[in-house]
């Protein structure tokens, strides 16, 4: 497994743990980050795995880089925009499942990358939000596209045009977490959540997730033939064979990824 100058990544049991480690800057995004988490999602593991991506310390992602950014003309930043844009549409789109574990801050590009993940959990010490109006500047990696479509617009506006942060229990009650943990029982339930979904048909789960993302971009009718036709195709698999032997015979399936 690779090493990384400001990432460290374990695996153990199908869960892949990304722990952005640059504690001193509150895991601020900059280009060498944004590198390393490029090179970890480029590619999918080592077959099924959840991968869970949390920070050191006390922050997820505190957001960007100010102190790179600041000196940035426009070319430069629209540049650095592109580049955060690429590396969490890889997180979005990798082919299984992501848990965004938010132990801390998670505000501009922290919050945009915790968006770019399927599923996110948060400690009760959590703090979100979208905060760039404050330095007159906007979201540049999805935030101003992935938050409105997660908890709508009226509250994506709400978020986006005063710059506030929200608790943990803020966030959970608008949508934009699905769980709240003490910050000691954190990663204990992203591991749990993880753990249920390697449970499951490993095709069934990654075909889950394709549907999900494509069909939120085609009119309801074309998500619907997708649908069908990855409903068909499920039926060519050993997995499905074992999955309803293993319900008709009332004992766990074990599944082959086959």
């Amino acid at each position: 497994m690779a090493e990384y100058k400001h990432l460290r990544v374990e695996k153990d049991e199908g869960i892949r743990l990304v722990t952005i480690s640059r504690p001193e800057a509150l895991n601020a995004l900059n280009r060498e980050v944004l590198d390393e988490l490029k090179d970890v999602f480029s590619s999918p593991g080592d077959g099924f795995e959840v991968v869970i991506i949390t920070g050191e310390g006390k922050a997820f992602v505190a957001g960007a880089d100010i102190g790179e950014m600041r000196s940035m003309d426009s070319v430069e930043a629209t540049e650095f925009s592109r580049m955060g844009q690429e590396v969490f549409s890889l997180i979005e789109s990798y082919p299984w499942p992501t848990i965004a574990a938010i132990n801390g801050y998670a505000l501009g590009g922290g919050l945009e990358l915790a968006l770019a993940c399927d599923i996110r959990v948060a400690s009760e010490k959590a703090k979100m939000g979208q905060p760039e109006v404050n330095l007159a500047v906007i979201p540049g990696f999805g935030g101003t596209q992935r938050l409105p479509r997660l908890i709508g617009p009226g509250r994506a506006f709400d978020l986006l045009y005063t710059g506030k942060m929200v608790s943990a229990g803020e966030a959970l009650s608008m949508g934009l977490v699905n769980a709240v943990f003490s910050p000691e029982e954190l990663l204990q339930g992203a591991r749990k959540i993880a753990s249920e979904i390697l449970k499951k048909g490993p095709e069934a789960i990654r075909t889950i997730k394709w549907l999900v993302r494509k069909g939120l971009d085609v009119p309801l009718e074309d998500g619907l033939i997708m649908e069908r036709l990855a409903f068909g195709r499920l039926f060519s698999t050993s997995d499905q064979k074992e999955g309803m032997a293993a319900f008709l015979q009332k004992r766990a399936p074990e599944f082959t990824g086959k």
